[in-house]
């Protein structure tokens, strides 16, 4: 069975959503809780890449205060983002599903599901 790791805030109503909806499909992921234990540099570059996005800023949540005292705009390059969110992990877009080289974003909850094979 393949391994899956969700990056996972409790507080997060659409994380948990998502996390109960994977183990309605039987999936146990490992659960990481970047608030506690938050990603570094290389790990943030990583998602980025198996998540297939054209930018990094594509992974922020530009809503959050942390935003602003990061001092990021749209226009910020990759490193200056993933930089970013390494040092305040509250800007990382939840839920993350991982499974192999692939990822998606669980918004909606029901996305991680493109991840789940029967």
């Amino acid at each position: 069975m393949a391994e899956y790791t969700l990056y996972h805030n409790p507080r997060c109503s659409k994380s948990r959503q998502a996390l109960a909806l994977l183990e309605e499909n039987g999936i146990t992921p490992t659960i990481v809780k970047y608030l506690d234990t938050p990603p570094d540099a290389e790990t943030v570059r990583t998602l980025v890449k198996q998540l297939r996005l054209d930018r990094a800023h594509d992974l922020v949540r530009p809503k959050e205060a942390e935003y602003k005292e990061a001092g990021l705009s749209r226009d910020a390059d990759d490193d200056t983002v993933i930089n970013a969110i390494a040092r305040y992990p509250k800007l990382l877009e939840r839920p993350v599903l991982v499974k192999g080289d692939q990822a998606v974003i669980g918004r909606p909850p029901e996305t991680v599901l493109e991840l789940v094979t029967p």
